[in-house]
């Protein structure tokens, strides 16, 4: 009798190094924080940090698929429901920073904020897309939802990161060199979902989560 090879996950530590390495830009803001080097406006910088890694978790869960597609690497797709999370947590904190210590949550002065400023507004909107994806990116989301309607809600996962890019260019004003190559990439990205749709649908499946 030829037993079969024992199957096991590859690379056991590599969600685990994930998840710690996502954790050490949070580590380091909050050691620079205390040392007070966070420069002469240090809730904008950690805004901008923040934000900014919010939009590289995004992008990041957005190539995992493509890498699937255009390499065959299949480990991207373990990962892509936890740098989803991450980006969601990231921009949590984003916005928490921001009604926190910039405004200190004075709500009129938010709401203003978010009628009058446009990329305010578009922040928050993208923020609002994210909860959803956030909070049905459990396998057991995708059960009580059917898998039809979970992926209808979770093309949001394409239209929260464009948000998120024009966010970031419409806060910068004058060199927008940095927000032009994340849009370039994103661009790349959604072009390749488009050309090869039938990539992301095998994927969804089998890792449960965007």
């Amino acid at each position: 009798m030829v037993l079969s090879p024992k199957r096991h996950r590859p690379w056991p530590w590599l969600a685990p190094g994930v998840f710690a390495g996502a954790l050490v830009p949070l580590a380091a803001l909050l050691a620079r924080a205390a040392r007070g080097t966070l420069g002469a406006d240090p809730i904008a910088e950690a805004l901008n940090e923040l934000g900014l890694l919010a939009l590289v978790f995004l992008v990041a869960a957005l190539g995992c698929t493509p890498a699937k597609a255009l390499l065959g690497w299949t480990w991207p797709l373990r990962l892509r429901r936890m740098l989803g999370l991450f980006a969601f947590f990231y921009a949590s904190l984003h916005l928490l920073t921001y009604a926190a210590l910039d405004q200190g949550f004075g709500w009129a002065a938010i709401a203003a904020d978010v009628t009058k400023r446009k990329f305010i507004f578009v922040g928050v909107a993208t923020f609002v897309l994210l909860v959803p994806l956030a909070v049905t990116s459990t396998n057991g989301a995708v059960r009580r939802l059917g898998y039809a309607r979970w992926k209808r809600l979770h093309r949001l996962a394409y239209v929260a990161p464009a948000l998120a890019v024009l966010h970031f260019l419409w806060r910068v004003k004058r060199d927008v060199r940095e927000p032009v190559a994340y849009a370039a990439v994103l661009g790349a990205l959604l072009l390749l979902r488009l050309t090869r749709p039938g990539s992301a649908s095998s994927g969804a499946r089998r890792a449960g989560g965007a």
